[in-house]
């Protein structure tokens, strides 16, 4: 009970040394993968979502766009799965890190976005300049739709570490007041365990979703610039 409620938000460290990078590359090996010609039914399983995802995001993609599928079906894989894995107990999420997702976004969005200029230079300027503006708004909206413009990684990085953030403060909370009400009353200690568990159903739900809503809004912000 006395500890702190964001310890499992530190980055945890071996003998002083930054144990991140080892829990990042770590979900890729739970990734199941077949070496015989006829797959089981889990590999199947994976491929056919993996197949249907990248179908979704691509769908609206031409012919360069399509050229990144397999970065974003990796990225989702790896979001989805980094997500899932901070739900067990004692896990450290690196998703929580805004820092991380800042690295995962600026780089995406800085490689769509430099696509688009070197592509289509008229229609990327154009974004920052409306048809019909009049003439004494425009230095105005120049800068509104510039810092729109950079803006978009923060909002990536932000949005998936906020709910990923208050999901486990969230469980974390309802996990204490269920261990302390357990030697008090148990009905209470009940209902409270129950309304635990829903909250982990929706937290995997969660972590699904926001892998899926990141990477669809990298694509979007590609489909934007090429």
């Amino acid at each position: 009970m006395n500890e702190n409620l964001f310890a499992s938000f530190i980055a945890p460290t071996i003998l002083g040394l930054p144990a991140a990078a080892l829990i990042i590359l770590f979900p890729p090996l739970l990734i199941p993968t077949s070496k015989y010609l006829i797959n089981n039914r889990l590999i199947t399983t994976q491929q056919w979502l993996i197949k249907l995802t990248s179908k979704q995001m691509m769908a609206m993609h031409n012919t360069k766009g399509r050229t990144w599928s397999l970065m974003l079906v990796s990225l989702i894989i790896f979001i989805a799965t980094t997500n899932l894995l901070g739900l067990l107990p004692h896990s450290f999420t690196p998703t929580t890190q805004l820092s991380m997702n800042l690295a995962m976004a600026i780089p995406l969005w800085a490689g769509a976005v430099i696509m688009g200029f070197r592509s289509k230079i008229k229609n990327a300027l154009a974004h920052f300049l409306p048809q019909g503006t009049p003439t004494p708004l425009i230095p105005m909206l120049v800068i509104i739709e510039t810092i729109s413009l950079v803006i978009q990684p923060m909002a990536l990085a932000v949005r998936l570490t906020a709910n990923i953030t208050a999901g486990h403060l969230l469980m974390h909370l309802i996990g204490s007041a269920t261990l302390a009400m357990s030697t008090i009353n148990l009905p209470s200690t009940l209902i409270i365990f129950t309304i635990l568990i829903l909250l982990t159903i929706l937290e995997i739900a969660v972590a699904l979703i926001q892998a899926y809503v990141f990477t669809l809004l990298v694509s979007l912000y590609l489909h934007d610039n090429t």
